[in-house]
């Protein structure tokens, strides 16, 4: 369903996918960008969108977190970023950029199986491999930050994209929601306030900021809603 505003609701999202994804020839699978600021529940919205694709629409879909390229803290710490980890500079984009041209097919038959990495967030640590994007699977919801950012070197990844979404959230709600994923991990208070207010929230300004256009808004006042 689509609101006075324009946004679309999750249903409505996956059916404007569906439609996009069945014009594509067979060894061709179909990557939607959903991007957002952090606590907006891209994580949740993109699985959501997988499952709804998959049951309503049979058409084959899987999650791809972006999250898994953060670079090693050890990484980080050489390059004195560590307390930054999150901005844009803390991923490996070049390493993303391949993964979205693996995972795009077209060369065969029919797309390629392709492991892609998940990020660990209890561990803080990526795990390389763990997740298979099935030959199967027609479309890829790739979720993450930064996926339309304007700004060199995300901006080459714009037209590996078939169709690209940001999930909007009251900012109210950004906050409660990233309060709750620190204090869940049970970060000591003051590394919550410093998560909060020197990482998250400055990389959700930056998102709405310095983002290029999406082709859809979507609603993320409850993104596992189905």
């Amino acid at each position: 369903m689509q609101d006075k505003t324009g946004m679309l609701d999750l249903a409505a999202f996956a059916a404007a996918l569906a439609t996009r994804a069945a014009a594509l020839p067979p060894g061709r699978r179909l990557l939607a960008a959903l991007a957002g600021p952090p606590g907006a529940g891209k994580s949740t919205a993109a699985e959501a969108l997988a499952a709804l694709l998959t049951a309503r629409h049979a058409l084959p879909a899987q999650a791809v977190p972006m999250d898994g390229f953060h670079y090693d803290d050890a990484v980080l710490r050489d390059r004195g970023l560590l307390a930054r980890k999150g901005a844009p500079e803390t991923f490996d984009v070049d390493g993303l950029t391949a993964l979205l041209d693996r995972l795009r097919g077209g060369e065969g038959p029919s797309p390629p199986e392709v492991a892609v990495p998940l990020f660990d967030r209890s561990l803080e640590i990526s795990r390389a491999g763990a997740r298979i994007v099935r030959t199967q699977t027609r479309v890829a919801v790739v979720e993450g930050n930064w996926l339309l950012l304007n700004e060199a070197p995300w901006d080459a990844l714009a037209p590996r994209f078939d169709v690209t979404a940001m999930l909007v959230c009251d900012p109210e709600a950004l906050r409660a929601r990233l309060s709750r994923r620190w204090r869940d991990l049970d970060f000591p208070p003051e590394a919550q306030r410093r998560k909060l207010d020197e990482v998250d929230l400055p990389n959700a300004r930056r998102v709405a900021e310095a983002s290029r256009p999406a082709d859809y808004l979507v609603d993320g006042a409850d993104p596992g809603a189905l």
